[in-house]
């Protein structure tokens, strides 16, 4: 067979498109296949003690706190899953470290779907968040380091289909199995089915090319130029790969060569800003509100709004097709608006829809308001797929230097799973203790995300992963790089460094370039 299927240029970078999706898809799956069988009859039998349909009081109370917890064990070894595969793909390659983590994750779905103890429930819990959180945070990576300046945003962007689309199949399969109950196989299946989806990851993965810049940093120069030249359907001495070569060999050659303690220094390339930048990005996304919606949705449908069970169901399942339609809008807007604008528009179009979800839920014998809730609900979903579903993944990878990028996306992926698990935990609790004024905390929670962004995030659309660190070589505040990102014209690297020394730069030869360190 033919390298990479015989596929260069956009055809490659389609396949590479597709098979991160697939990953990204099993990320949605997992956030949702929870939430889609805790209404689940055989469910809360087999497991008591997260029941909170058939009990009252201090009971239900309690078992709301032991359901999000056990709920929330996902996401805190996400954690974990994310900080350990960012070691991994340093070591390994994107390639490998994507591997292992779609295998684990897909133990765990085995091991909580085959469960009947409620101790090998939470350790399949534990051991699908450790793969996935890898997953995510190496598939961001990889699809940032291969895709073109020009289009990374859409390519990555569009991660927001299939992770809609992951969260729209598991509530549709859980709507789908509850009619084969009292047969446990309702919860079980739904469970198991990213099973399929880690196949699908795992068959095809080393079928497409490694990151060129991570080849780059092991002395793979070689290697590099090849995918580079197959990546942009060029010579792989042609100048487009050249000029792409000179800028990952400046980045190296200029990155400081400490070890991972660097992330917490400033240093000329303002690393510990960037972190900053990276990790408040994912704490962001998490803290908007979606995981209360996609987590919890048939609760939310029944409880909240007081709609029956079954139609709970099918209005969670049905939510997601709006998750679909703002990544869709997302994928075509990202470069063409930029990043910031487009997290600027979500932010204040969450709080906005928030304040409405408040409002209209705050009487719950006033059923007319009750389904404009749905409207703004829904509405939300649109609006924060389209600025910060995909976005602050893309941004993080984007802004953070060459030689710490897998550690820079790590540890803010760790971020948003920690942030991810704190808002899975205490929504059941706060849901049951102050009702609709939850959706409060949210309303005010993105609108300070505004000022946020519009002060400390630069513009990054259409820049070279290279060319985003002098934006931040040239500031010298936390208020500078905004200013630096509008003021720097887009061009190489190199031409930068030829403009301040006047001396051209050396690339190295296929004669020599694997020796290059």
């Amino acid at each position: 067979m033919a390298r990479y299927w015989g596929l260069r240029g956009s055809k490659l970078h389609l396949a590479i498109w597709v098979e991160a999706c697939f990953g990204v898809m099993i990320f949605g799956y997992n956030q949702a296949s929870a939430g889609g069988v805790l209404a689940d009859v055989t469910f809360n039998k087999q497991f008591p003690r997260m029941d909170t349909l058939t009990t009252t009081g201090s009971l239900q109370s309690y078992n709301a706190k032991i359901q999000g917890t056990v709920v929330a064990m996902y996401t805190l070894f996400g954690v974990f899953g994310a900080l350990g595969c960012t070691f991994l793909g340093d070591i390994l390659g994107r390639r490998k470290t994507i591997f292992i983590a779609s295998i684990v994750q897909a133990v765990g779905a085995i091991l909580q779907s085959s469960s009947f103890a409620f101790e090998q429930f939470i350790i399949g819990r534990i051991v699908l968040g450790l793969g996935t959180g890898g997953l995510i945070a190496t598939i961001s990576v990889w699809q940032a380091e291969v895709s073109k300046a020009e289009n990374r945003g859409e390519h990555v962007s569009a991660f927001g289909i299939f992770c809609g689309s992951g969260l729209g199949l598991a509530l549709w399969v859980a709507f789908g199995m509850s009619y084969t109950q009292p047969n446990s196989v309702a919860w079980r299946f739904t469970m198991v089915f990213t099973v399929f989806l880690s196949i699908l990851v795992c068959s095809g993965i080393f079928n497409l090319p490694e990151s060129p810049r991570w080849l780059s940093k092991k002395g793979h120069w070689e290697e590099a130029r090849e995918i580079l030249a197959l990546l942009h359907d060029e010579d792989p001495y042609g100048e487009i790969v050249k000029k792409e070569i000179e800028d990952i060999q400046i980045s190296i050659e200029r990155a400081s060569k400490g070890s991972t303690s660097a992330l917490f220094k400033m240093g000329p390339q303002r690393t510990f800003h960037r972190v900053v930048i990276a990790a408040i990005a994912q704490m962001m996304l998490q803290m908007s509100g979606i995981n209360s919606i996609t987590y919890y949705a048939p609760a939310i449908y029944e409880n909240q709004l007081h709609f029956s069970g079954t139609v709970s169901r099918i209005l969670a399942a049905s939510s997601q097709i709006a998750l679909v339609i703002g990544a869709f809008c997302c994928a075509y807007t990202v470069d063409k608006f930029g990043r910031r604008k487009l997290m600027l528009f979500s932010a204040s179009g969450m709080s906005i829809c928030f304040a409405c979800i408040a409002g209209l839920t705050s009487n719950p014998d006033n059923k007319p308001a009750l389904k404009a809730a749905v409207f703004f609900s829904y509405l939300y979903v649109v609006v924060y797929v389209m600025g910060f579903l995909g976005i602050p993944f893309l941004y993080a990878s984007e802004i953070a230097p060459t030689h710490l990028r897998a550690s820079v996306c790590g540890l803010s992926t760790a971020v948003s799973w920690l942030f991810n698990f704190l808002v899975a935990e205490v929504t059941p609790t706060a849901f049951t203790n102050i009702g609709w004024k939850y959706f409060l905390v949210y309303f005010s929670l993105n609108a300070l995300f505004v000022p946020i962004i519009y002060f400390f995030f630069p513009e990054t659309s259409g820049r070279s992963l290279e060319e985003i660190d002098q934006i931040f070589e040239s500031s010298t505040s936390i208020f500078d790089a905004v200013s630096a990102a509008k003021k720097l014209p887009k061009r190489h690297l190199a031409e930068y460094l030829q403009e301040e020394k006047g001396t051209e730069i050396a690339v190295p030869e296929a004669s020599h370039i694997d020796d290059v360190a």
